[in-house]
């Protein structure tokens, strides 16, 4: 059976316990990402004559494995597996597994390198066939771990890592994927750290073209070499040095040094970098990167990485950048490099980014997108404010895929029809601005204020305005305004139901209860060929292009529904898939539409197993239930309902009589044994306390009885179910996936989401009802009133209020 993403991810992450602890997450990451590394190329590229990788003899996986327990195997790791595999294949500065320091000494050293080896042993992490092609299992976990290495590193140690959710919007964004591409096609990344927003653009392409990379620290680039190997771009070129002071992809032309031109260049250099000109005199760079558009401020390289990476386009080339929004709007030196930049009509658009979204800084950043192919004809700069789109996840703010789809689809189209996003600005805009970019000048994305309406705090009565501001409902209700509303006098409105009517009223109209039944059926219409697809699906598909074809049908299904926002429902599925059917496709993709059962067996400290049971994968024990074996589920739910009635009942008991002189303010415990030795004891004379004992005792028994019943129904539904899985046909399990699991899952999120629209109506309706429902004469009249009786009570105690 293959093994799921979420098991493999599971199964890394605790190779990290056996280190965490002893050094610093930035640390760690390079001894599980190598051994992550030696597992792959040994499963995938041992043996074979012609492989991308060498493995040398005597340094694969298999002998590493052959090192455990030896007091020596640090050591020996060093020698025999890291020095072999890194001189063949040019990586350098891969961590020493003989460190004391960080590993431990003697016996520490010894177990804490066995248990990290042993956990890479699992049968289930064979990347020799758990791998599918175009479905990039092993690079996604490698992108897991530097995603959480990130996380753990914190503030200064986590610049390694671009956000996959930024790195895939930058991708999209450089129009890689719709452009005629080969794999002459070259990608440049300057500052490219472990690699991963390189290969987002190379994926993105959809087929193989040449990556160029470098990175000034030397691990770092060590990893982004293993990152390209293990995402099968082996042949990638990653260069370690400084970028600025000692570009490594360069041409002689005569005697001068030329950097090479590349079709897209991407960048997440460090921000506002202050060393940038260390060994760099800019008035006399060899490369003329700061001839044209002036020489960045000498302890502030935003720019100085801008211009290294427009010198390095070529003439029809592509790039897209992150940088502090600093660049936007500083001034001085920049101030005139931005101009120039403007000018020269480079800039085709910006995007603002939340803040708090990278794992080396809290501040907010922006994406700088160049074209030069099309800088003669620009006329303006397209602006797109994505700062308020996101999802905080512990210490950090994440962009969700509904976010980045968003910004793709605005950026891409150019779609400017909503002001408060996106528009299009017009030089002359720009140049009235003194060339100032930052985005708020342009773009109002701040929430519009919920006014208070004078007159109708004075007066009483909805204003119309608000009313009116709930036009999307009313476009799809129009009669549900008048079923809520009734005219109070011009530009007013009172409500016509009670307060705790107003959700009746809505739930129950006609033309409401019409919208939500086309909602249902609208969801029914991409359903049903959806349904197909997926019960049509045979071992070998590729997942990733499956979630891409279904979740972009359903965005376009829902796009220009009323009420709803598309991009909500996308994220549903999108959320789904990520938590549960992504696990679902790969082992049916892997293994076929089979449903099997197996033992889970847990061991304890001593070794000895206890099985806990039984799972399935794909489709759990609720859904055979629900599906074969109602009546016996429904037996089940009434005795559990019998039983929590009794037990409640016994409790009430208990508490009525434990006071002081009750019938069990004596006993130590309540239980059948005290109790019976109660009744023993009690004379003929005692008939209430007798009564009450007789009844918990009944109630007990009762108890006990339908304790083993539910126990007894339980065990042998249990066993049914269990039993029902062999005799699943294909076409069985297809329904139960599809139909009762995934479609179903999905159709009561949507559900939700309706919910929530309706509930949204309900409570702005009670919100102004109560804003204005108490106008100010009567709240003058209240006072006064309150005043009176106040002034009654003090002259009652002898006290005339003045």
């Amino acid at each position: 059976m293959a093994i799921k993403k979420s098991e493999l991810y599971s199964s890394l992450w605790s190779s990290c316990d056996e280190l965490r602890g002893s050094m610093d997450p930035s640390q760690y990451k390079d001894y599980v990402l190598v051994l992550l590394f030696i597992k792959y190329v040994s499963d995938k590229y041992a043996g074979q004559p012609f492989a991308p990788i060498t493995i040398p003899a005597g340094a694969g996986f298999a002998d590493m494995v052959a090192l455990k327990g030896k007091p020596d195997i640090g050591d020996q790791i060093n020698k025999k597996i890291i020095a072999p595999l890194a001189s063949a294949n040019k990586l350098f500065d891969l961590p020493d597994f003989d460190d004391a320091n960080k590993l431990g000494t003697g016996q520490e050293k010894v177990e804490r390198l066995t248990n990290l080896i042993a956990i890479f042993q699992n049968p289930a992490l064979d990347f020799s066939k758990n791998r599918a092609a175009h479905d990039d299992i092993l690079g996604d976990a490698y992108e897991f771990l530097m995603q959480h290495f990130a996380k753990d590193s914190g503030k200064s140690k986590g610049q390694f890592y671009t956000p996959a959710e930024v790195s895939k919007v930058i991708a999209k964004i450089i129009g890689i994927g719709q452009a005629k591409i080969s794999s002459h096609t070259s990608v440049y990344d300057p500052t490219c750290g472990s690699g991963s927003l390189l290969l987002k653009v190379a994926d993105e392409a959809g087929t193989p073209v040449t990556l160029y990379g470098q990175e000034k620290d030397s691990a770092t680039s060590g990893l982004a070499r293993m990152n390209m190997i293990l995402h099968d771009n082996p042949t990638a070129l990653i260069a370690q040095g400084n970028t600025l002071t000692n570009p490594a992809f360069t041409l002689k032309a005569g005697n001068h040094d030329l950097l090479k031109n590349f079709d897209y260049v991407v960048a997440n250099p460090p921000f506002s970098d202050k060393r940038w000109s260390t060994g760099l005199d800019p008035l006399k760079d060899p490369y003329n990167r700061f001839e044209t558009f002036g020489a960045p401020p000498a302890k502030q390289g935003d720019y100085a990485y801008l211009l290294h990476i427009i010198r390095s386009l070529k003439s029809e080339g592509k790039a897209a950048c992150i940088l502090p929004h600093g660049v936007l709007f500083r001034g001085n030196a920049e101030a005139e490099i931005r101009r120039r930049l403007i000018r020269h009509g480079y800039i085709k658009g910006i995007i603002g980014l939340p803040a708090n979204l990278f794992y080396g800084t809290g501040i907010p950043a922006c994406i700088i997108v160049i074209d030069k192919e099309h800088a003669a004809g620009r006329k303006g700069i397209f602006m797109l404010d994505a700062s308020a789109g996101f999802i905080k996840e512990g210490p950090k703010n994440r962009l969700r895929e509904q976010d980045v789809h968003k910004i793709v689809d605005a950026f891409t189209r150019q779609d400017d029809s909503e002001p408060r996003y996106a528009r299009m600005v017009s030089f002359e805009e720009i140049e009235k601005n003194d060339f100032n970019l930052n985005l708020p000048r342009y773009i109002d994305s701040t929430q519009a204020e919920d006014k208070q309406d004078i007159e109708g705090h004075l007066k009483g009565g909805i204003p119309k305005a608000d009313i009116e501001a709930l036009a999307g409902y009313w476009a799809v209700c129009p009669q549900l305004k008048t079923a809520l509303f009734s005219a109070n006098r011009p530009g007013y409105f009172d409500l016509t139901v009670g307060k705790a009517e107003i959700k009746t009223c809505i739930y129950s109209h006609p033309q409401f209860v019409g919208f939500l039944t086309g909602m249902t059926t609208h969801f029914d219409d991409w359903r049903v060929p959806v349904t197909k697809t997926l019960k049509a699906l045979e071992p070998g598909f590729h997942p990733k292009q499956l979630i891409h074809e279904i979740a972009e049908s359903l965005l376009q299904h829902y796009q220009n529904q009323p009420l709803i926002d598309a991009y909500d429902v996308y994220q549903h599925l999108m959320d789904y898939w990520t938590n549960v059917m992504q696990d679902d496709a790969y082992l049916i993709a892997a293994d076929g539409w089979k449903a099997e059962t197996y033992r889970i067996i847990e061991k304890d400290k001593k070794g000895k197993e206890k099985d806990r049971g039984w799972a399935c994968d794909l489709l759990s024990k609720a859904l055979i239930v629900a599906r074969y074996f109602g009546a016996e589920q429904a037996k089940i739910d009434q005795v559990s309902a019998d039983l929590e009635v009794t037990s409640a009942t016994m409790a009430e008991l208990e508490e009525e009589h434990s006071g002081e002189d009750g019938v069990f303010a004596d006993l130590d415990k309540i239980n059948a044994a005290a109790v019976k030795e109660r009744i023993k004891d009690a004379g003929k004379e005692a008939a209430e306390e007798l009564a009450v004992l007789k009844q918990w005792q009944a109630l007990a028994a009762q108890e006990a009885a339908l304790k083993k019943q539910l126990k007894e129904l339980e065990a042998d539904l249990d066993e049914k179910a269990y039993a029902k899985y062999p005799l699943l046909t294909e076409v069985e399990i297809k329904q139960l996936a599809v139909d009762d699991k995934w479609l179903g899952t999905l159709k009561a999120a949507i559900s939700a989401e309706m919910d929530r629209v309706s509930q949204t109506l309900t409570l702005r309706v009670k919100e102004l009802a109560e804003r204005y429902e108490t106008p100010m004469p009567q709240l003058t009249r209240r006072v006064n009133e309150l005043e009176a009786k106040v002034a009654e009570h003090l002259q009652m105690m002898g006290f005339v209020w003045g």
